[in-house]
């Protein structure tokens, strides 16, 4: 019976260093000195205005000129080159001061194993930054916003999975192990806190760039993200994680590294309903000719997203051990705030800002 259906036993490693033996010893001190440096570095270089109260003002009054599109000062940024040549500096530094400071080296890295999913992890924020940079673009917005942007997402989404993870998938286990929080090679991240993660991120982010709101940035945002999502379930099933309860569909997959029974390709499923909303999302953005409403985006990616989430729950394998006896999953259950979110941003702020005439939008 089981010919019948799809075996994989893909292997999750891409490829194999092996060991990589350094030319030099590096030191951790001098490594954590260098990025101690490269942090701080921008502070001391870039102008800043006085730290009095006209200061103050002054910068609040040039943030606003700004937001505003008027021609007011623009603050310093650094280019790309004097970042990277901070970067070189603050490196040969670290490793000078501790040539002379006894300390921990490293002197081999290894065996460095290249896998799958973060392959496609890093392949998500990648192709997601080229997106989004295009899409500030369209906009008419300096594409140094997109490079913040992207910094606060990766942290964003990084530290929002795994949270979500520990806390509503596994919270009995790490409240226990906390040292291994911080372990996430280990595997254990969240969508669902991934998302939180994010719009956290956003708001630090628009904190700092007056100018943008909330909503604006999440529709840009939603874009490459939703792509990106795809990209990570491919990883999963590479994995042979998140996979379904057992079925005699068709389609259904044996997942060799896990058992012989054929199951639902839940995490396909996810990434395919990832990419019908990506084809949704792109439509509508060229249908208001790029100035779609703001809020619609975002709430268009909450209710398809979660309200197919909820429903792709029932062919999944329940990751939360606690839940296996309620009526709905952990999945199921975060899902619902989310769905409502959507519903709210249509209802609210779509409805209440949409004005499609402007700017070229559709008639």
């Amino acid at each position: 019976m089981n010919s019948d259906y799809f075996f994989w036993e893909g292997n999750p490693v891409m490829f194999n260093l092996g060991e990589i033996t350094l030319p030099f010893a590096l030191s951790i001190p001098g490594l954590i000195l260098a990025a101690v440096l490269f942090l701080s570095a921008p502070y001391f270089l870039l102008k800043r205005d006085d730290d009095s109260s006209t200061g103050k003002r002054k910068r609040r009054r040039r943030r606003k000129e700004e937001g505003k599109g008027e021609k007011g000062e623009k603050p310093e940024e650094l280019s790309g080159w004097q970042t990277f040549g901070i970067l070189v500096g603050a490196f040969i530094l670290g490793q000078l001061v501790f040539l002379i400071l006894p300390g921990p080296t490293i002197e081999q890295i290894g065996p460095v194993m290249v896998r799958w999913y973060g392959g496609l992890f890093a392949a998500a924020f990648l192709i997601g930054y080229f997106i989004g940079r295009k899409l500030f673009i369209d906009a008419g917005k300096d594409v140094a916003l997109a490079d913040q942007l992207l910094i606060y997402i990766i942290v964003g989404t990084v530290i929002g999975a795994r949270l979500g993870h520990v806390i509503f998938y596994d919270f009995d286990y790490y409240i226990r192990n906390l040292h291994e929080v911080l372990f996430i090679w280990q595997g254990g991240l969240a969508s669902h806190g991934a998302v939180v993660g994010i719009m956290l991120a956003l708001w630090l982010y628009i904190r700092k760039n007056r100018g943008i709101t909330f909503f604006w940035v999440a529709d840009r945002l939603t874009i490459p993200a939703i792509l990106g999502g795809s990209f990570i379930r491919v990883g999963n099933f590479f994995n042979s994680e998140i996979v379904g309860l057992p079925t005699d569909v068709p389609w259904a997959v044996i997942f060799a590294r896990v058992d012989m029974l054929p199951r639902h390709p839940t995490m396909l499923y996810e990434a395919l309903i990832c990419i019908l909303i990506f084809v949704v999302l792109v439509a509508i953005y060229y249908y208001y000719k790029k100035f779609p409403p703001e809020g619609l985006l975002s709430g268009v990616f909450m209710i398809i997203l979660f309200g197919s989430r909820f429903f792709v729950e029932y062919t999944k394998v329940e990751q939360a051990a606690f839940t296996e006896t309620w009526m709905i999953g952990m999945g199921q259950l975060l899902s619902i705030p989310f769905l409502l979110f959507g519903i709210w941003i249509i209802w609210t702020q779509v409805k209440k800002k949409s004005h499609p005439q402007e700017k070229g939008g559709a008639e």
